[in-house]
């Protein structure tokens, strides 16, 4: 004769658990005989069940692209691919480069932004410590509104989502939570590419984030991947990046995020006016001047365009005769004649 061992986990009859497992059931049973309102409703048989997808846009969740074996492919293909082809497209130059040595991460990024090639570009130029601990803050209405996107941009830049039209709590916080956990953050405060070349206003995302994490902001400018990428366009050139690194902006005790942001934009329009001149010469200049120069003239989009400085990296055309020396062989005789010594 076997003696059974008694499961401890079966309620005796009488005790307290077999009485709120005698009414669960209960429960059960009558929520089945309910209707529809009072129930939870049912799937036809007929007709396959949906698998349950993950959520895209804000709520896409990024940690598997922080893991380890993800890192590993993602460092890989930054340092060998991503950098070489941005160095052989945009020969970039970078000037306070020696910033980037002495920040103590993790830090806030911010920088203009003219071009999907902006972020490449940048992570190509940061040191190893830094790029390989940096995500990228991308738009969530852009870049994670389609799975293979998402997949693709979280796993290759290590891109979270944020939301640029609207405030949203998930987003600050998800950023926060990554600035104290030791990820620098890269951020355009812009919100988007420039339409016309000049930058836009910047918005109080990357303020916000710093204030609250007493982290430093690093402004950097970049000029020149507008012409090789520029808004709307399908087609990739050659060109000439230059990047200047600005000294880190400390939050400073009893600011709050809009002076920080507009001590932020201050310090990218000289960096813009630095990358045209020199250093000495973009302190020199007059806030009206150096802010005409830097957003462009309030005018009609065509004019803005057009007052646009010209291409660093196109060739200019000859004018003179000098470069031209077929025209002042093909001058007419009565022309030569009078400019004859």
């Amino acid at each position: 004769m076997s003696t059974r061992t008694p499961d401890p986990r079966r309620a005796l009859p009488g005790s307290p658990a077999a009485a709120r497992a005698l009414l669960g059931r209960a429960k059960n049973t009558l929520r089945r005989d309910l209707p529809f309102p009072w129930s939870p409703p049912t799937w036809p048989t007929s007709v396959p069940a949906p698998r349950d997808r993950p959520a895209l846009g804000a709520a896409y969740e990024t940690d598997w692209a922080r893991r380890y074996p993800v890192r590993l492919v993602r460092a890989v293909l930054l340092d060998n691919v991503l950098r070489p082809a941005v160095h052989l497209l945009a020969a970039p130059e970078v000037r306070g480069g020696e910033l980037l040595a002495l920040l103590d991460p993790p830090v806030v990024f911010v920088a203009n932004h003219a071009s999907h090639l902006d972020t490449p570009v940048l992570l190509s130029l940061l040191p190893p410590r830094l790029r390989h601990h940096t995500v990228v803050a991308a738009a969530a209405d852009h870049f994670f509104d389609r799975r293979w996107k998402a997949h693709l941009w979280a796993g290759l830049l290590s891109a979270v989502p944020v939301e640029r039209h609207r405030v949203n709590r998930r987003s600050a916080e998800v950023a926060l939570g990554l600035i104290e956990d030791g990820w620098n953050l890269l951020i355009y405060p812009e919100g988007g590419r420039t339409p016309d070349g000049w930058p836009q206003p910047h918005r109080g995302g990357a303020a916000y984030l710093a204030v609250r994490s007493g982290r430093p902001v690093v402004p950097l400018h970049l000029r020149g991947t507008d012409r090789m990428l520029p808004r709307g366009a399908d087609r990739l050139r050659r060109g000439r990046v230059t990047v200047t690194v600005g000294q880190p902006l400390h939050p400073e005790p009893g600011e709050d995020a809009r002076a920080l942001a507009a001590r932020i934009e201050r310090a990218v329009a000289r960096l813009a006016a630095e990358s045209r001149s020199d250093w000495w010469a973009a302190r020199r200049l007059p806030e009206p001047e150096r802010t005409e120069l830097v957003a462009g003239p309030e005018a009609a989009p065509w004019r803005r365009a057009w007052a646009r400085p010209p291409d660093p990296a196109a060739p200019r055309p000859p004018r003179t005769e000098d470069e031209l020396p077929w025209l002042r062989d093909r001058r007419a005789p009565w022309r030569r004649r009078g400019a004859a010594p």
